[in-house]
């Protein structure tokens, strides 16, 4: 999908979550693209192409004073699809709606095709990156071959403390509260946790996983579902399936850029994001994962806006939604969008 496809169906999302509200009809439209203006997003796409010869098993640093793997082939779905390409094309959906809001993307790689480091060097990229957040995007598996009965996302959070002070910091700190936000933007999308490999409430703690015990930024890792369970390849393998994901992460990642809304707003505006909504522009202190369930706090009125995307894809598809894109439709989407961003976003 194009970056503007993409465009016109957060717009349209947004035209669908507008329909609820009394917003004014004359809301003043204003130039956006600029909500995420000034932060700095890495995304890793898990594994790389098949057009490299690099040593897979060559040994690299673990963060935890010992070694493992420079990198695995990543598993492949039911139907045959590789890990590296669906981690790819999400990957590719989240940069597009990153950057139409203003925010700067760097990634671990720039094809689907050759080589995108091993696990230490896409965590020194992460961290010299400098980022706000980095978001390492993967899918699981659990068997060579149909298993039904394992299912679900998680978020792979790293056994604390680590070795290294600045990981530790990034990791206990910013990590874990992106982390949790991601959960919850997932479990709202209507993904259900992982049943499965210890999972709590959509978190696993892992001492085994490089990246997160090797990167000074704060990280996000997305087991984004298990490719061997056919209703979880399926959404994995699908471009309606991707771009739910896409929606899933993107929204979890603003909610971190943005901050948290005040608790007494969030209740009022759920189903209202035009209201008079006060937040907060810090990215959200640190929360260890609870199992207390997906956070009524923690989100950003805009990342409510773009989830709004999601009806539209279980209802048409993304090709059903690309045919609603008109010329004509797209500039009275955006004319409102607009002006709905520049109400919700008035108080930033």
């Amino acid at each position: 999908m194009t970056r503007s496809a993409l465009t016109a169906l957060i717009c349209a999302g947004i035209l669908g979550a507008g329909v609820l509200v009394s917003a004014p009809a004359t809301a003043e439209p204003a130039a956006t693209g600029s909500e995420l203006s000034g932060k700095t997003v890495f995304l890793d796409p898990g594994h790389q192409g098949t057009a490299h010869s690099e040593n897979l098993q060559r040994q690299v640093d673990d963060g935890r004073g010992g070694t493992k793997d420079c990198q695995t082939t990543g598993m492949t779905t039911l139907d045959g699809v590789p890990e590296h390409t669906i981690n790819w094309k999400v990957s590719e959906l989240v940069r597009s709606s990153l950057e139409s809001l203003g925010a700067t993307v760097k990634t671990s790689r720039a094809d689907d095709t050759g080589w995108g480091g091993c696990v230490d060097d896409r965590a020194r990229a992460a961290s010299e990156s400098g980022a706000d957040v980095a978001v390492s995007i993967h899918a699981d598996s659990t068997s060579a071959t149909t298993d039904a009965d394992k299912h679900g996302f998680h978020l792979i959070v790293p056994t604390l403390p680590i070795p290294s002070a600045a990981a530790d910091a990034a990791q206990s700190e910013g990590g874990r509260s992106a982390s949790t936000l991601m959960r919850d933007s997932y479990v709202r999308a209507g993904f259900e946790p992982a049943n499965y490999a210890g999972v709590e409430n959509g978190i696993q703690e892992r001492s085994d996983v490089a990246g997160p015990a090797l990167t000074t930024v704060p990280l996000v890792f997305v087991e984004m579902g298990n490719g061997s369970n056919p209703d979880d390849a399926a959404l994995l393998e699908s471009s309606d399936g991707q771009l739910e994901h896409a929606i899933a992460i993107s929204t979890g990642i603003i909610d971190y850029l943005l901050g948290a809304e005040t608790p007494s707003t969030t209740a009022d505006t759920a189903t209202t994001p035009a209201a008079t909504t006060t937040a907060t522009t810090a990215a959200p202190a640190a929360t260890a994962p609870s199992d207390a369930g997906p956070a009524t706090e923690g989100r950003s009125a805009l990342s409510r806006l773009l989830e709004s995307v999601s009806p539209y894809v279980n209802s048409f598809g993304v090709d059903g939604l690309e045919g609603l894109a008109t010329p004509d439709n797209v500039s009275s989407v955006s004319t409102f969008a607009q002006g709905l961003l520049k109400q919700i976003l008035a108080d930033r």
